[in-house]
């Protein structure tokens, strides 16, 4: 059974508060357009830096575990999935709406993601952090869209 993508958030700039879309326009090899981390026109983005991704389920169990609150965006992640275990995904291809992906890595908590939001974010979501991953074909992605693996 495919997952379903529940939210999508972007920032224009590093620091910038997220804003919360309906759809996005995502380019291939490059990221979501209206993002900090949207490659330019002319490159590629760095490995595993084009789409980052975490699942409504890891949220809810931070927030039960440890009563921290990184609901609607608050975890940086550009996509928030529900129904689809994220960490699977790494090293596979895998479709969210009608884009093609792969999972690169882990995306890991930071001092620096710590740090815009509240202490305890490191250990809370060490291994459910989410997925980072490049895009191998580009689209538009929707709330309600499928997440699907192979």
């Amino acid at each position: 059974m495919p997952g379903t993508v529940e939210q999508i958030h972007i920032a224009a700039e590093p620091e910038a508060p997220v804003q919360s879309v309906e759809s996005v326009v995502v380019r291939t090899g490059r990221g979501l357009e209206g993002d900090r981390n949207l490659a330019p026109a002319d490159g590629w983005a760095p490995r595993g830096t084009a789409i980052t991704l975490i699942e409504a389920e890891a949220i809810e169990s931070v927030i039960a575990e440890h009563g921290i609150d990184m609901r609607n965006g608050r975890s940086r992640r550009q996509v928030t999935t529900r129904g689809i275990a994220l960490n699977d995904l790494v090293g596979r291809e895998f479709q969210v709406g009608a884009v093609r992906c792969r999972g690169y890595e882990l995306c890991e908590p930071c001092r620096h993601l710590e740090g815009m939001t509240e202490p305890g974010v490191i250990k809370a979501f060490v291994h459910r952090g989410g997925l980072r991953a490049d895009v191998l074909e580009g689209g538009t992605i929707a709330v309600g869209d499928a997440v699907t693996a192979g």
